[in-house]
Parts: C-alpha cells; sequence; structure tokens
C-alpha cells in the first residue's frame, strides 16, 4: 500500500533546484515488484518519470556521479538508507533493496531531468507483517558519535528556523584522539547529508561548501523553514545520525 507525497528539498551543493512550475509538469510512478512488500525479502523498485501528460521523461544530468539518488527512511525516522537506482532508458529506474521490519518507509527520488532544475519527488509505502512498536523520537543529548572507530562530533553555529546556518562534522580517531585528514570522496564529495523532520514531509539534501575538503572538517550550510525534531543521516563511506530540536 502506498500514498503519495510532496518534499521541500534544498540541494545545496548540487544542480540549481527547479522552479516550482517546472517540478510541477514532472511525476514519478514508484512500483514494488510485489503487491504485499514484506520485511527482510528483496523487493525491486521502479521509478517511472514522466512529464504531466505521461510522456517518458528519458535524459537526466548526472549530479554527483548518479542520475538518481534515492532515499528510503522508515516512518519514526530510525531507518535511513540512502542508494542509487540503476537508469535502464525511457525513464524507467530500477533497484533491489530489503526493508528492514514491517512499518512505512517513504521513498524520495533526487533527479535532475535534463535541461530542468533538481527536483526530489516521493512516495509513502507500507511493509506488510506485524509492526513492532514505534520508536520514539528523542533529541540527541551528545552530538558526538563513535562510528567505525571514528569519533564524529556535529557542531552548529546556532539552531534558529528561517536563518541561515552551518554544521560542522569534526572526524578522529577513536583511540588516539588524531584528527583524520585522509577522508577519500564518495559520489564526488567528501560527504552528504539528508534532513528530514519529525513527519518526514520536509526534506533536504545538502553537499559540503568545500566538496574536496579530506578532514578533519566536513562543512555544510543550509536553512531549516520552521522549527521541527531534525534528523541528520550522514551517508558517505560510514554513516552517523543524529535527532536534534530546532527552535
Amino acid at each position: 500500500m502506498a500514498h503519495g507525497g510532496t518534499d521541500g528539498m534544498d540541494h545545496s551543493g548540487m544542480a540549481k533546484e527547479a522552479a516550482a512550475t517546472q517540478a510541477g509538469n514532472v511525476q514519478a510512478q514508484f512500483k514494488l515488484s510485489s503487491e504485499k512488500t514484506m520485511p527482510n525479502q528483496e523487493s525491486t523498485i521502479k521509478i517511472k518519470i514522466q512529464d504531466k501528460d505521461g510522456k517518458s521523461i528519458d535524459k537526466f544530468d548526472t549530479v554527483h556521479e548518479k542520475q538518481m539518488h534515492f532515499i528510503i527512511v522508515s516512518k519514526d525516522l530510525s531507518f535511513f538508507n540512502h542508494i542509487h537506482p540503476d537508469y535502464e532508458g525511457n525513464g524507467e529506474f530500477t533497484i533491489t533493496t530489503q526493508f528492514p521490519t514491517s512499518d512505512e518507509f517513504k521513498m524520495i527520488a533526487d533527479i535532475t531531468p535534463t535541461g530542468m532544475g533538481a527536483m526530489s519527488k516521493s512516495q509513502w509505502i507500507t511493509v506488510q507483517g506485524e509492526q513492532s512498536a514505534q520508536k520514539s523520537i528523542d533529541p540527541d543529548t551528545s552530538l558526538t558519535k563513535l562510528v567505525d572507530g571514528k569519533e564524529v562530533t556535529l557542531s552548529i553555529d546556532h539552531l534558529m528556523a528561517g536563518t541561515e546556518l552551518n554544521l560542522n562534522f569534526n572526524i578522529k580517531d577513536s583511540q588516539s584522539k588524531q584528527p583524520v585528514k585522509d577522508l577519500q570522496p564518495y559520489l564526488g564529495a567528501v560527504g552528504h547529508v539528508v534532513i528530514l523532520t519529525q513527519d518526514a514531509e520536509n526534506y533536504l539534501h545538502v553537499h559540503p561548501t568545500d566538496e574536496k575538503a579530506s578532514g578533519p572538517d566536513a562543512k555544510f550550510m543550509t536553512t531549516f523553514p520552521h522549527y521541527a525534531y531534525i534528523r541528520f543521516g550522514d551517508n558517505s563511506s560510514r554513516m552517523v545520525k543524529y535527532l536534534l530540536y530546532l527552535l
């Protein structure tokens, strides 16, 4: 079972964002290989990109090495995946993946049709089975995370809605506490940050202000439209999650 939705979007560091009229003339059809999608089973997702009259859009710009960036996030924001469907031609993208639990998941497709700006299209999907209790969404009290032997600390110059702000991810070796200075690019940048509001209806995809940085800092800039719980997912060779409350 699926139902559609719309996203706010900020493609800092990506292609120029499409005008509302352009984005409104593009639609996406999401189709799964089974009418009843089950957890922990292979599911093939087909995403068909068309204009408002149902004609296939068949040319897409490559942005950060891919023609489509595809985000899957669970309703309680506990699961996040950033993957990349293959382009099959004639406006159709395909990818095979798994959903970890029975829950509602939002699928978000980032695309840049040639001659237009960057845009995202989304749809909710319900994964069948007995659903476990939703995890509560509580703000993190610490902005330092340990991931694969690295200590990652997020700092923000301020948390005010409607005002441009800076995000900085500082990476150290968790044992020696020495700064990591040899970060390798992932899809053309030192990092990729996806930001979602509590209801997953507002979505930001942000890239570094210095894409060629090698550490220990990965810096990003964005603006949040209003106050909310915010989930940060930093998807690079390693993934770090943060949950903050934005004032």
